[in-house]
């Protein structure tokens, strides 16, 4: 027989992106128990069969090789930590999980993409592994999108895709404003910015929602203050919204005067927060369109020019 090395025999299957799945059966006094697996098939529709592999080391061999049934769960993208929990040697798996007990007697995760509750039918020898071959007797899909695993990584293809713009690079910033003040965070580089996102696939307004969310939930959305394309083709849509307190889950609210806004780093942005600036102390406000180089302010109805 040809010598491989095993790791990197490993690291090529690795190549092969899969879905994540959480294999579970049920002892014969009542209790739980799974694993997670990578290495799940459909193998015929008539009958209804599938497979999953399982290491004859595990220490759950023994019994899923002789157990009645098994269900296997295909995890869905919000559920790393579960594929976490199950894969590692953990006193009581299912106590973080919430799950119930299939028609066919197996554990079934709750919030997952698809369960598939199985008899066992075959097993069968397979080198260091042994492949449980199962027999289908109940299933359900949902809308969840699976999660992935590649080269020794999980991936979430579609909360990837969701991020992505589907036109140009849209970016929004959030001008969280609370008596006179303004929410600022570290950019990571020595300098300040506004909380900002980019515009995925399901639009403006839901990226503007998960943005408050994140950085300070008892704000609401407001109104647009500045449109403007940056450096890159980047267009960059600013919305004022007003903030219930100065609590924040990240940064924090510092005074809008033009000396604090210095510490801002990007010059368009800058800019921006010193017309702000202006505007605050005037009661007069307007809505910039234009360049980050240049534009034209047009004022709100009922104001002074």
């Amino acid at each position: 027989m040809t010598a491989f090395d095993p790791r990197a025999l490993r690291d090529a299957f690795g190549c092969f992106m899969t879905g994540v799945t959480v294999v579970t059966s049920m002892t014969k006094d009542g209790q739980p128990l799974g694993f997670t697996a990578n290495s799940f098939s459909s193998v015929s529709l008539d009958p209804a069969l599938l497979l999953v592999s399982i290491a004859k080391s595990s220490r759950n061999f023994e019994h899923f090789s002789q157990a009645e049934g098994f269900a296997i769960n295909v995890l869905s993208e919000g559920q790393k930590d579960v594929s976490g929990t199950f894969a590692k040697p953990v006193e009581d798996r299912f106590a973080t999980v919430d799950w119930r007990v299939g028609t066919a007697g197996s554990p079934i995760i709750g919030g997952v993409s698809a369960w598939f509750d199985c008899k066992l039918d075959q097993v069968i020898d397979a080198g260091d592994h042994a492949i449980l071959l199962g027999r289908v007797q109940d299933f359900a899909a949902t809308q969840e999108a699976g999660l992935g695993y590649y080269r020794g990584a999980y991936v979430t293809p579609a909360q990837t895709g969701a991020q992505l713009p589907t036109g140009p690079d849209v970016r929004i910033a959030a001008i969280l404003e609370n008596a006179g003040q303004v929410l600022l965070l570290d950019d990571g580089k020595g300098g300040l910015t506004l909380p900002e996102t980019r515009v995925g696939r399901d639009g403006v307004q839901p990226a503007l929602a998960r943005l408050l969310s994140d950085v300070a939930p008892d704000a609401t959305a407001g109104e647009i203050y500045s449109v403007y394309e940056g450096t890159e083709g980047c267009q960059h849509i600013a919305y004022r919204c007003p903030a219930a307190s100065t609590q924040a889950r990240q940064g924090k609210f510092v005074s809008l005067d033009p000396q604090a806004v210095q510490a801002v780093a990007d010059p368009a942005m800058r800019s921006m927060l010193e017309r702000l600036c202006e505007e605050s102390r005037l009661g007069n406000y307007g809505v910039y369109f234009g360049s980050h180089v240049q534009g034209q302010v047009t004022r709100k109805q009922g104001t002074a020019s």
